[in-house]
């Protein structure tokens, strides 16, 4: 009985407060600050990044790196990383301590413009410019995606949507569909799995309001040696402006169109012959077909757009249910093959197009996914904006890290391996540390097979730092 009455749990050992200098609960995750520097990351913050005004404690780059570790490490508020804090092990790894919650909370703070910038008299829903500190960690997120991509990546299909970040905060707005946060943009570049640009938005802000900036951002942050560059995006993207410009830059783009009484009449008077099957669903057939149609803001004189309709025939339905065909459309500017030609790299029938402009779903929805539910941006810290727009970007550059991180560093296995799979696997590594003749070394607990991967990691990200230099 005496001993039952001892036990801390079901189990029967017991926990105790030890050495915490001598362990680490993440042996893997300064992986993720090396392969930031192996890009020389901390180089470009050095130079671009001027927040603080007093020189004092923690600099720029000691907080930027702490909320990439953060983020890497499954932290979603400034408080969590206490627990990184707590991690002497980790900390000895890092060769460095950890700013506080009050700190990094106060760094983001500073990423607003003095003044603040002041809504426009009689605008509902407005951008607010980004503060010089904004534009800086632009600039820093644009370099780097440069230097992550692949030196072989000549092709660049840009995916381009918003997504909802719920939030309470006071003065948190309330988006389209009666959710309360902020509404960003995002755009992917989908063939390296890189974020290529991000605007920060309230909720009530529409995603096709002015989705152009944000567009030419992602293309402008594109290396050199892109050669050929695709656009896809949602009817939010059917803005005239952005269409103008991806036809004047020679971008081949596909956009959901906005189903306008004279688009939606036009795919009626399709002839029953034209219609081509694309897809056999349970409850409803999907047919595709070319529709001439030239929305009537469209200048006579300019290029014209090639519209693909999608005729969605319902099989079936119950005796009660009401239920009709929908028509919904594609616009492009990519042609379609001539008669009895097969269809190249540069032109696609209407099937192709519209599975190509599918793709996007498995790119961008994805990213988003991973940056709100597997990294920190689902949770803002704050009720400034701009802080929240630079924690935002902050998780936006740390996914472009552990991007590069999977490419060029670890085995072919974590290709496609999401945060949440590299933390698992080998950010929560256990490890004891020991110090003899000066050298610092980390015993890890994680299995012959992933000691070397993590040990060929590191080798990996070191040549890469020293070719880069």
């Amino acid at each position: 009985m005496s001993d039952d009455r001892e036990r801390q749990g079901i189990f029967p050992h017991v926990l105790k407060l030890g050495a915490d200098e001598e362990v680490t609960a993440r042996a893997g995750l300064p992986l993720v600050l090396e392969a930031a520097r192996a890009l020389h990351l901390d180089e470009l913050v050095q130079q671009k990044l001027r927040v603080s005004q007093r020189r004092r404690g923690f600099t720029e780059l000691e907080k930027i790196e702490a909320l990439v570790l953060l983020a890497a490490a499954g932290g979603e508020r400034m408080e969590d990383i206490r627990v990184l804090s707590d991690d002497k092990g980790l900390l000895r790894l890092l060769d460095r301590r950890l700013p506080s919650p009050d700190a990094l909370l106060d760094f983001l703070h500073q990423f607003a413009n003095e003044p603040p910038a002041r809504r426009p008299e009689g605008e509902v829903a407005w951008v607010p410019p980004e503060s010089a500190a904004l534009v800086a960690l632009g600039e820093i997120h644009r370099d780097f995606v440069r230097r992550a991509a692949s030196v072989e990546a000549t092709t660049a299909t840009v995916d381009h949507d918003g997504t909802i970040i719920e939030s309470h905060k006071r003065d948190a707005l309330v988006a389209y569909e009666g959710t309360r946060g902020y509404q960003p943009l995002v755009a992917v570049w989908a063939e390296e799995d890189l974020i290529v640009a991000d605007e920060f938005r309230d909720a009530n802000v529409p995603g096709g309001m002015d989705p152009l900036s944000s567009v030419q951002r992602a293309f402008q942050a594109l290396p050199a040696q892109v050669t050929k560059r695709f656009f896809r995006g949602d009817s939010a993207d059917y803005y005239e402006p952005l269409l103008k410009y991806l036809v004047k830059e020679r971008i081949g783009f596909a956009i959901s169109a906005d189903m306008s009484q004279g688009l939606s009449a036009r795919c009626r008077a399709v002839p029953e012959k034209e219609w081509v099957l694309l897809d056999e669903r349970t409850r409803e057939l999907v047919h595709v077909a070319e529709v001439e149609f030239t929305p009537g803001e469209w200048e006579k004189k300019a290029t014209p757009l090639r519209y693909v309709g999608l005729r969605f025939t319902p099989r079936q339905t119950d005796l009660l249910a009401k239920s009709e065909t929908r028509f919904h459309a594609v616009v492009t500017n990519r042609a379609a093959p001539a008669d009895r030609t097969p269809a190249t790299s540069d032109t696609l029938t209407a099937v192709e197009l519209v599975r190509w402009h599918r793709l996007k779903a498995g790119t961008i929805e994805h990213v988003h996914r991973s940056i709100k539910d597997e990294l920190g941006a689902g949770v803002l810290p704050s009720g400034e904006f701009a802080a929240n727009a630079a924690w935002f970007r902050i998780n936006a550059l740390t996914y472009n890290i552990l991007t590069f991180l999977r490419r060029c560093a670890l085995p072919e296995r974590f290709a496609v391996s999401r945060p949440k799979r590299l933390r698992f696997e080998l950010f929560t590594v256990p490890g004891k540390l020991a110090l003899h003749q000066r050298q610092l070394s980390v015993s890890v607990s994680a299995g012959e097979l992933r000691t070397e991967e993590l040990i060929a990691a590191r080798q990996r990200l070191l040549a890469i730092h020293r070719g880069a230099a």
